[in-house]
């Protein structure tokens, strides 16, 4: 996963697609606007890949989450454990 900072969006390449979550970013916390996967990667689990490397570099970096998309909001519900990061 790399933090494209130019676009404001984490990104994960997979079999040369890429699956992204859109943020914006409010000093230490990191409001998800959007998670898009290339269609060919949906299903996959791809997203859900990205989101788990989302949770582990802001526990790393001692980032807040915001999930606003519905996405997100629906990853971290189903991934209770991850709600630590979640602000």
């Amino acid at each position: 996963m790399i933090d494209n900072t130019d676009k404001h969006r984490f990104e994960l390449t997979e079999n040369g697609l890429i699956v992204s979550a859109e943020y914006r970013q409010h000093d230490d916390r990191y409001v998800i606007t959007l998670v898009e996967a290339d269609p060919a990667l949906r299903g996959s689990g791809a997203a859900g890949r990205l989101m788990e490397q989302i949770v582990a570099h802001a526990r790393e970096k001692n980032l807040t989450l915001v999930p606003r998309c519905s996405y997100a909001m629906a990853w971290f519900k189903r991934h209770p454990a991850d709600n630590d990061v979640v602000g």
